[in-house]
């Protein structure tokens, strides 16, 4: 897992509350490899039923492409457990979805895969996603350290982060590799237990 210090990227607007696990990634798709998966992120808004790409959709905009930040509205992430609707945003570039409020596994998910979940409050959300409208191709920088978001319009906003999962990120390890760092102990730990209690066996 990459570390996350600081980002500064575009960012683009996600205007639709209640965003879905499969409209992240359509069930359709669940058997498909990682790779293909990534390809396939957020189909059915990207496309229509003929397969075409929707023009209007914010991310088919040539002005938003390359974007790593992503905008949303309430509740993103909600639905059914999908680790994939993680992945797929970080095989996408995006290592940061900024939002109101998400699902509880959703945002879970996020911190063991490198991705930065950031609540802010309701309204500023969505006065940074009306200035991304308006300026497309707008960038937003983020320092986890200082748990800041600097917005398009200068302004900075603090958000919070859980100590464990901030540290986790900062140094690019999840619970993996968190538990393979303490290896000797483990090992240290078992040779123990064989010693005094070779009952078991």
């Amino acid at each position: 897992m990459q570390p996350f210090t600081t980002l500064e990227a575009i960012a683009v607007p996600l205007d639709q509350p209640n965003v879905d696990t499969d409209q992240i990634v359509p069930a359709r798709f669940l058997r498909e490899p990682r790779q293909i998966q990534a390809e396939i992120y957020f189909y059915d808004l990207r496309y229509d039923d003929e397969g075409r790409p929707r023009p209007e959709f914010v991310l088919n905009q040539p002005s938003y492409n390359g974007a790593r930040i992503m905008v949303a509205d309430r509740n993103f992430g909600c639905g059914s457990s999908r680790e994939c609707a993680v992945t797929v945003l970080l095989d996408n570039g995006f290592r940061t979805v900024i939002a109101p409020s998400f699902s509880d596994i959703f945002f879970n998910n996020c911190f063991q895969n490198g991705v930065l979940p950031i609540r802010l409050d309701a309204d500023r959300v969505k006065q940074i996603r009306e200035m991304l409208h308006f300026s497309p191709g707008a960038r937003i920088a983020i320092d986890l350290a200082n748990q800041t978001v600097l917005g398009p319009d200068g302004k900075t906003d603090h958000f919070a982060v859980d100590s464990f999962r901030k540290d986790c990120l900062l140094k690019g390890v999840d619970d993996i590799n968190l538990t393979l760092s303490y290896e000797g102990d483990i090992a240290a730990f078992e040779a123990r237990q064989r010693e005094t209690m070779a009952w078991l066996g």
